[in-house]
């Protein structure tokens, strides 16, 4: 998404320039015409959040999505946004839903183009609850009774301090967890799907999962984390090789699907990116 590049105040500086470019400008910089612009398309990934001096909101991803392609909706994926500041701590990720929500409401008054922005929605649920993460489910639902998807529960962890790991600060085996598989089964009783997003060494996780929960759809983020930074560095060729093999075995999971983006973090290791991204 293009949305990363202004996850931080941080901007890009061209190779022939001194002064750093703004995240606009940077962008601005190279035009792909769309391949094609009447296909209708579902942006699968994308975040929502309002921040000091770091804003993306309705009239910033309009802008991004309205480039040429035929965007007709997006889907929003949870990244610690507007969460509740008083009531019961498991609840506070409730807000987010309510928030992202309203803005849903605004797209689909049609006030602001064909584009749906955040037609579906996918939320934080602890699910380290156990069952009793059936109480934020419900609540999620109806906070967004027409949109809510799904939850994601980011699980990357890497013991070298190297590796920045998730937001949710899980533990080396959450997705092995028992208290965590027990909260995962409750998204089956509400057709709610998965948002996989752990690092490449993890990865074997998340087929043991699908296998153990096969009528509950799996998607898995960020193209399955790969690494390269840290104690991964100048290893492409041995991580790629991991990758490949882990990822053809996650393949033979009917329940598992796979969303194509989030590879030019830092943590990727390619120096793709030119403003530092965080990975949400």
């Amino acid at each position: 998404m293009r949305d990363a590049n202004r996850l931080t105040g941080e901007h890009a500086v061209a190779s022939d320039q001194k002064q750093p470019l703004s995240p606009d400008a940077w962008l601005a910089q190279v035009v792909e015409e769309p391949i094609e612009p009447a296909l209708p398309v579902v942006d699968p990934h994308h975040h929502l959040w309002d921040h000091p001096n770091n804003r993306y909101m309705l009239d910033e991803i309009l802008r991004d999505t309205g480039t040429g392609d035929r965007v007709i909706a997006t889907v929003f994926v949870e990244c610690l946004s507007m969460y509740r500041a008083d009531g019961p701590e498991p609840l506070k990720p409730v807000g987010e839903t309510e928030f992202v929500n309203g803005i849903a409401a605004q797209s689909a008054s049609g006030r602001y183009g064909e584009t749906r922005i955040a037609a579906g929605i996918v939320s934080f649920v602890d699910l380290t609850l156990g069952a009793a993460g059936e109480e934020v489910l419900q609540a999620h639902i109806a906070a967004a009774p027409a949109r809510f998807r799904g939850i994601r529960h980011a699980g990357g962890f890497d013991p070298d301090p190297a590796i920045r790991n998730s937001h949710t600060h899980p533990t080396a085996d959450l997705y092995q967890s028992a208290p965590f598989r027990e909260g995962f089964a409750k998204l089956k009783d509400f057709n709610l799907s998965f948002e996989a997003w752990q690092y490449h060494p993890q990865m074997w996780q998340v087929t043991d999962l699908a296998r153990a929960f096969p009528d509950t759809t799996i998607i898995l983020n960020h193209f399955g984390g790969p690494l390269g930074i840290g104690p991964y560095k100048s290893q492409g060729e041995d991580i790629f090789r991991q990758w490949k093999d882990d990822l053809t075995e996650l393949a033979r999971c009917s329940n598992v699907v796979v969303k194509l983006g989030g590879i030019n973090m830092p943590i990727n290791g390619s120096s793709w990116h030119c403003c530092r991204v965080h990975s949400r």
